[in-house]
């Protein structure tokens, strides 16, 4: 497997597996019926592209996520439990339990938001960007996205802004092989993103994603040169180990391809990559993945034990401070007819 790129290895390990078992649980959450809504879409697989382009960014850094951005968010710094309880709906989320597994938030992290729409999340790093460049904040903002979003125009407006401009911002496809169920080479002739991205004056780069440290190479040459004014764009090929959705099966792929796609672990190459070399010992792996094991538990009893959100607060950070809420529908009938009545 070759030498280490760096000593960090252990800790990049360590982020992955976290986020392996977090998708696991949110897995078992929803199989549970205890999710809020009816769609979970997991990013198992896809590991290193969270764990080693998070590496490479700095605490003030900004980011967006596509609708599989559970990994992303968590390999930034997110609370477990906190984010399960989003995930399941509750009060104590990182939402209050508004945003779901889909639309997770925080300002404090420097995550702007995890946006549905395939794209949806990208113009808003041109946007933190170029706010960071005109205030001298010295942040880059990373938009993350699947690759059914280099379909989307909005990529390539954003691109051409970025790069026009001078931004400090990194686009990063997580090429998963799959936009829902369509294959990428039923979707484009050249799945070669890094030249679309060159052609507009970026730093363009292609990664394997099943070794994260070549992502985290990669990933911190184009953050570096991003903060100094040389946007960048990352693809990271990875495989999607299973549906789009938790409840999609995947018709259409074979039995056969799932196997061996999913023979591109990067947990499994990295914890082999650190015991080949002398790095860490079984033993002390196992012992890992038992307390990451144990945390993630952890995280579904807090969601399950968490309160749902009061009705009363709808509206709540909805409406700026200071403005009225909306009347709800019965309580404005009540009030016309107790008028009527008088």
């Amino acid at each position: 497997m070759g030498a280490p790129v760096n000593s960090n290895l252990l800790e990049l390990y360590r982020t992955m597996r976290r986020i392996r078992t977090f998708e696991e649980r949110v897995g078992e959450l929803f199989i549970r019926g205890q999710s809020a809504g009816s769609m979970l879409h997991l990013s198992i697989g896809e590991e290193s592209s969270a764990a080693g382009v998070c590496a490479a960014m700095r605490p003030q850094d900004t980011f967006t996520t596509h609708h599989r951005g559970h990994g992303i968010f968590l390999a930034r710094g997110a609370d477990p439990k906190q984010m399960m309880a989003e995930i399941g709906g509750k009060e104590t989320g990182y939402c209050k339990g508004k945003g779901g597994s889909m639309h997770i938030a925080d300002m404090a992290l420097g995550h702007l938001g995890a946006n549905a729409i395939v794209g949806g999340g990208i113009p808003a790093v041109v946007g933190a960007g170029l706010s960071s460049k005109y205030l001298k904040q010295g942040s880059v903002s990373v938009a993350f996205f699947g690759d059914g979003a280099m379909q989307q125009g909005i990529l390539y407006e954003s691109m051409n802004m970025a790069a026009l401009w001078d931004l400090p911002v990194l686009f990063v496809c997580v090429n998963n092989q799959y936009g829902m169920g369509t294959r990428i080479d039923q979707a484009t002739r050249s799945s070669r993103f890094d030249e679309r991205a060159r052609a507009f004056g970026l730093n363009g780069a292609v990664v394997n994603g099943l070794d994260v440290e070549e992502v985290e190479t990669a990933a911190r040459w184009l953050v570096d040169d991003a903060r100094a004014g040389k946007p960048g764009f990352l693809s990271v090929e990875v495989y999607r180990f299973f549906g789009h959705a938790r409840m999609d099966k995947s018709p259409y792929r074979s039995e056969a391809e799932e196997i061996e796609g999913r023979k591109k672990d990067p947990v499994l190459f990295a914890r082999e990559k650190l015991i080949a070399n002398g790095l860490e010992t079984d033993v002390a792996l196992e012992a890992m993945d038992k307390e990451i094991a144990a945390e993630m538990d952890a995280t579904i009893d807090f969601a399950v034990e968490s309160r749902a959100p009061a009705l009363s607060s709808m509206f709540r950070d909805v409406y700026a401070v200071g403005e009225p809420e909306p009347e709800p529908v019965g309580v404005r009938i009540d009030r016309v007819l107790a008028r009527d009545d008088a």
